[in-house]
């Protein structure tokens, strides 16, 4: 029973991630495909240049949903469940840890995108804020500080998340915790150190365009567009 309601929960957060926001509001505000519009992906970065601020806006915030939702839920379902054999780690919050990556790799490849995608970063900041809101509001305020600081997103997605988990492993060791009396779970450091990760690797190939100075601004349009493929109606 157990194992099939860890089933449930990543499938779920799975599909919640796959929703492409960016895709719809997108087609519905400036009825353009992000996808075919500067680096092709379906963040709020790309759906800014697509479409506009306000565009850009909702994509962000129902993306953090998608996160925030799938951990909530799995909190849910699994509420109370604890794993007496386990030291560390518990039901509850290892679930909710799951459901946070599904949703982010459901953001990143999406089923309904042909696996397809964004880079993740308001999804994982949805789920850090579902399990610690603190450290996702530290790292958000990174995020965008460097972010509209230096028109670079992509700088202040990786710095916003490598602070996050620091933050984090700082409050676990210390035994910090302003949420609950109990010490801080051990999950929520493996969600922020593997999220961090994820973004730092989907994020290589501006890192070598920011090393090489050609990487694109905060709403910089693209010189040019990506070339829609054979299959895509016009």
């Amino acid at each position: 029973m157990t194992a099939l309601m860890f089933f449930a929960v990543i499938v779920v957060g799975y599909l919640l991630g796959s929703i492409p926001f960016g895709v719809i509001i997108s087609k519905r505000f400036s009825k353009t495909d992000v996808r075919e519009v500067g680096s092709g992906k379906i963040g709020m970065t790309n759906v800014l240049r697509a479409a506009g601020k306000k565009a850009a806006a909702a994509s962000l915030i129902l993306d953090i949903l998608k996160g925030l939702a799938a951990v909530m839920l799995a909190g849910l379902i699994f509420r109370d469940k604890t794993d007496t054999a386990a030291v560390v780690l518990t039901l509850n919050e290892s679930a909710q840890i799951l459901a946070g990556f599904a949703a982010i790799a459901g953001h990143s490849w999406s089923i309904f995108l042909k696996f397809k995608g964004g880079r993740g970063v308001a999804t994982f900041m949805g789920g850090l804020a579902a399990l610690y809101w603190p450290a996702a509001l530290v790292g958000a305020i990174f995020l965008f500080g460097i972010g509209f600081r230096t028109k670079y997103m992509s700088l202040g997605s990786i710095i916003g998340a490598i602070t996050a988990f620091i933050l984090l492993m700082s409050f676990y060791v210390l035994k910090i915790d302003f949420l609950r009396p109990e010490p801080m779970p051990f999950e929520y450091v493996l969600y922020a150190m593997f999220g961090a990760i994820f973004i730092y690797v989907m994020h290589r190939d501006n890192i070598l365009r920011l090393f090489n100075g050609t990487e694109r601004k905060i709403g910089e349009k693209s010189k040019t567009q990506i070339s829609p493929s054979p299959n895509t109606p016009k």
